[in-house]
């Protein structure tokens, strides 16, 4: 069975955006990219990936999953058209390659990718969208920049206690400061 995974860089005060989905602040250079362009390329959007000359084997993950908001703010109609992309709106509708929208549930949109045949499926963001897939989360990969941002968009913008156990599977630190952590859930019962 496919996996969820929500890759995500997030700030030391639990932030995946600014107010306005600023992400600027986060580290674009340091020590943390090479593992970021290796064993995360899929993650990329295609043209970076492309201008970097960085390869896209869709062997991590084959899809890619955002709620509007988080699709918006690239300002790219097919920001990742190496995956299969699919934009969650209840409103709103674009039209590009490899792009779907719609307005179904998440939770069964990804019990049913589940169930499919590929790699991964990548969660993106935003927060009010990982907060309604935590319970379909398998995997949890956090990019924890050494960065503050006071106000934004919660990693989880939860309006309700779940409790979820993760186990760490890995946690990597960079001269940067940055910090892959790597969580997997526990399954209890």
């Amino acid at each position: 069975m496919r996996e969820l995974i929500y890759f995500v860089a997030v700030t030391l005060d639990g932030y995946i955006a600014g107010p306005q989905g600023e992400y600027d602040a986060f580290l674009m250079e340091g020590d943390h990219m090479a593992p970021l362009m290796g064993r995360f390329a899929d993650t990329l959007p295609t043209d970076f990936a492309q201008a970097q000359g960085v390869s896209q084997t869709r062997e991590l993950v084959d899809t890619v999953l955002m709620g509007w908001n988080t699709y918006a703010i690239g300002g790219v109609p097919s920001p990742y058209r190496h995956l299969r992309q699919i934009v969650f709106s209840r409103s709103r509708t674009a039209h590009a390659d490899s792009l779907e929208v719609t307005a179904s549930d998440p939770r069964e949109v990804v019990r049913g990718l589940k169930e499919e045949e590929g790699a991964g499926i990548w969660l993106c963001g935003g927060g009010a969208l990982a907060a309604t897939l935590a319970p379909e989360i398998d995997r949890l990969i956090l990019k924890r920049h050494p960065v503050l941002f006071g106000r934004g968009i919660p990693l989880f913008e939860a309006h309700s206690y779940l409790p979820a156990r993760f186990a760490l599977v890995e946690n990597t630190v960079f001269d940067s400061g940055v910090m892959f952590s790597e969580f997997v859930r526990v399954h209890e019962g």
